[in-house]
């Protein structure tokens, strides 16, 4: 029998790495190695490890049956999802989207027989394009052609035209929809912006938003979970930065306060406001906890239809077309690609990858070990719990606020086993903390505090239009002054810190890691070169990189190709140069304008971009130049209009 194969085109939901492998069926998936068939009917079985609590030990099966591919559920928890839809036995179609868990992979079926002819280097227009050999054909009608992903969508002509012909287009006979607003990415940032857009006067059926899952906070709360911040545990967001609420009253803090007193509990309820009142000379910095924000998203979405605005969709490629819109190229799964074609779109797609430190990623390459060298943002709750059974030593790598939780976590760990020791690796020691103008931020035992990511008055005072008014020579040296790794000024952790110094499991070390390699127990050993002394070794069980994400553009398939598509420049931090307003004025395109938000964006005009009100303010400044634009149904907000939105919201009434 010819050997059958599958593509899968997935990017890692924790690293955000980019993997397409083409593998033979039958092909079983699963969390633990040993518990995958070696065999299946005789036939040799491709065996898939996905690292995630969300994956089950033998979690599914694709076979060949009936000279049809299928996907087969093993009796997982979590179930698979053939294109967003739950199915315990499915046929698996090219272009189909298969979910595992967290794994969303995109499938290409193809055979030893089946070789694929590469695509022409230019093509007039779409139209002349043949769907089965890739060759120009003019004299092909414009029939729905077959759309095989990776052969030929996007269409030949996204990889040369600058402007995509918006009637060639149509004589794909692939879907296009039209809407004035599309946000790109699905996230808190494109809810952000389409809650303003609602509260602005634009009406839901007006407004699209392409991602990959319902929820606009699914990746931050998966985030927040395997970086240790269950749910009632509190974010490092300030009490007014509500991605709810655009006015940021009532506050965080006010909510709970009332919510506190209305239960009886007046002393917790005083005690958030005096943290407000008081923070930080007085009272550590007051911020909500993870459920709280994720319930008034939740309220919000509904007020505004976001049900109706959000669409499932892996988009692939945007252009520029004839008529001065944009064109998104995205695929949707059952086989089937579409076209969203728009005038005003918004990108943003947040963080592309977690950053993995090089050598941790050379040691798992190496030796497939997924297991004892983890990243902080991705499922590693099995190192606690074999800490909690076993006991054993952690390497800790990085020291913002990240770190601080990974060591709170070791710390409620220690107490079911108390044979826990924590490395704590720095690259150099930390004296004094940065200084701007009169102002120094507090060191303590190498950590520097902030109560967040930036100065406070990043977000909206004097260094907010310091930095809005600054050449991009003088954003660079402001934004080295105010940065820099930070954690919390919270007592608490001060306090764990302290007291592992005190009774010797909690130890720091300087030094620059040489190489990672693994003894004969299995155990990790990290050769660095100590600072002042000479090299040494560090032996754990575990290493948890806590080094934090990477917003850089060639971590972003999608941001890579539009930048070297239309040669769109990058600042120094090699992220999206945008104007003030966060737009993108190489981008420009007739009436047409497309707005950037995130992280995708630092080293700009504003500091704390991948904050909540950092999202806010990109969306608030966006939107005033669509007002500005006059863009259709966008009204600008006065104080009568804004204080009727604002009552709308408190009574949770649609914005129109």
């Amino acid at each position: 029998m010819t050997n059958l194969q599958i593509q899968l085109t997935w990017e890692d939901p924790t690293t955000g790495e980019r993997r397409e492998p083409t593998l033979n069926v039958p092909i079983a998936f699963g969390r633990e190695f040993a518990r995958l068939p070696a065999e299946v009917n005789g036939q040799r079985v491709a065996r898939m490890l996905l690292n995630s609590n969300e994956i089950s030990r033998y979690h599914a099966l694709i076979a060949w049956e009936n000279n049809q591919f299928v996907v087969i559920d093993q009796g997982s928890v979590n179930g698979v999802l053939v294109n967003g839809q739950r199915q315990p036995r499915s046929v698996l179609n090219n272009g189909d989207t298969l979910q595992i868990g967290p794994y969303i992979m995109m499938v290409t079926l193809a055979s030893n027989a089946t070789q694929a002819i590469p695509p022409p280097t230019s093509y007039p227009s779409l139209i002349q394009f043949n769907p089965h050999t890739n060759i120009p054909d003019p004299s092909l009608p414009p029939a729905r052609p077959v759309t095989p992903l990776g052969s030929n969508f996007p269409p030949p002509a996204f990889q040369v035209e600058q402007q995509i012909v918006i009637q060639a287009l149509h004589a794909t006979g692939l879907p296009v929809d039209e809407y004035d607003y599309l946000a790109v990415g699905g996230g808190l940032g494109s809810f952000i912006w389409s809650d303003l857009l609602r509260i602005s006067g634009v009406r839901a059926e007006k407004i699209a938003a392409l991602g990959l899952e319902p929820d606009p906070y699914a990746r931050y709360k998966r985030l927040c979970l395997n970086s240790q911040i269950p749910l009632y545990e509190r974010l490092r967001s300030n009490s007014d930065s509500c991605p709810d609420n655009i006015w940021g009253w009532p506050s965080y803090a006010w909510r709970e306060a009332w919510h506190d007193l209305t239960k009886g509990k007046p002393n917790t309820a005083l005690q958030y406001l005096w943290q407000v009142f008081g923070e930080p000379t007085f009272a550590e910095t007051y911020t909500p906890r993870a459920t709280n924000v994720f319930d008034s998203i939740d309220r919000e979405a509904k007020r505004i239809g976001w049900s109706q605005i959000y669409r499932y969709g892996r988009v692939r490629a945007i252009r520029k077309t004839d008529d001065g819109r944009y064109c998104v190229a995205y695929s949707r799964g059952q086989g089937n690609h579409a076209f969203v074609v728009c005038r005003y779109l918004h990108l943003a797609t947040g963080y592309p990858a977690i950053q993995f430190l090089p050598d941790l990623q050379a040691y798992r390459e190496k030796y497939q070990d997924f297991k004892s060298v983890v990243n902080a943002y991705e499922a590693h709750d099995h190192v606690y719990e074999q800490l909690e059974r076993q006991g054993g030593t952690v390497l800790i790598r990085g020291r913002g606020i990240v770190a601080s939780r990974i060591v709170q976590r070791i710390y409620e760990a220690r107490r079911k086993n108390n044979n826990i020791t924590v490395l704590h690796l720095m690259r150099s020691p930390k004296p004094q903390g940065n200084t701007f103008q009169k102002a120094t931020r507090l060191v303590k035992n190498h950590y520097e505090f902030q109560p967040f990511n930036w100065p406070k008055s990043c977000w909206s005072g004097e260094l907010r239009v310091m930095l809005e008014q600054a050449t991009p020579d003088e954003r660079k040296r402001l934004l080295t002054e105010w940065g820099g790794t930070t954690t919390a000024d919270r007592q608490d952790w001060q306090q764990i810190t302290e007291t592992g110094l005190k009774e010797g499991w909690y130890q720091i070390t300087f030094g620059e890691v040489l190489t990672v390699e693994r003894d004969a127990q299995n155990r990790t050993i990290s050769q660095i070169q100590e600072k002042g002394f000479g090299q040494m070794k560090l032996v754990a069980d575990f290493i948890v990189d806590a080094t934090g994400l990477d917003a850089k553009v060639q971590a972003n398939p999608l941001l890579d190709d539009l930048v070297k598509h239309y040669n769109l420049p990058l600042n120094y931090m090699g992220r999206l140069a945008v104007a003030n307003n966060f737009e993108i004025p190489e981008m420009r395109n007739g009436k047409g304008q497309m707005y950037v938000a995130g992280a995708i964006t630092l080293g700009g005009p504003y500091a704390a971009v991948d904050s909540f009100l950092g999202l806010q303010y990109s969306a608030l400044v966006a939107v005033d130049g669509l007002a500005t634009a006059r863009a259709p149904g966008v009204h600008r907000l006065n104080p009568f209009s804004s204080f009727g939105q604002w009552l709308k919201w408190v009574s949770n009434q649609s914005p129109s």
